[in-house]
């Protein structure tokens, strides 16, 4: 099975070393897909370890793994990467679904900042993002937004 953050590695190759913590992110990107795949596994005490330590709530992780139980994450798309020395953006959108069946997006400029050798998740600049009916269905079926997932809204 190829890894959740969409890349043609498998899990375990890929994402898995620095989720579970075997591995540190040597790039911020890096960091970003593995913290798409901790959502996609409910893994909230990872999302909250990657954050700026200022930034982090123990509590949180805690909300992040309730929520993973009534999220599909579906698709991750990264739309452009910049790193400098210790400071770098991400910019993505992850498509998933909750409870209620809807499929939405989630676009985000991200903002990460290295320190003491290690990425961290800053800051994020959030998009309003709607799914066209006509555009192809972020689920991969190749039918129509409106004739697959977007046929329940």
């Amino acid at each position: 099975m190829s890894c959740y953050c969409g890349s043609d590695k498998t899990y375990e190759t890929c994402c898995a070393p620095y989720v579970n913590g075997t591995l540190p992110a040597q790039h911020a990107e890096t960091l970003m897909r593995a913290r798409y795949c901790a959502y996609v596994l409910g893994r909230g005490e990872f999302l909250v370890a990657t954050t700026v330590p200022a930034r982090q709530v123990p509590e949180d992780a805690d909300l992040i793994t309730a929520h993973a139980k009534n999220t599909s994450w579906l698709k991750l798309d990264i739309l452009r990467s910049v790193e400098a020395d210790s400071e770098a953006s991400v910019e993505f959108k992850a498509y998933y679904k909750e409870a209620d069946g809807i499929m939405r997006v989630h676009h985000e400029l991200s903002t990460f900042i290295k320190m003491e050798g290690h990425w961290y998740y800053d800051e994020g600049e959030f998009y309003h993002v709607s799914i066209g009916r006509n555009e192809s269905c972020p689920c991969g079926s190749g039918k129509k937004y409106k004739k697959c997932c977007g046929s329940a809204v």
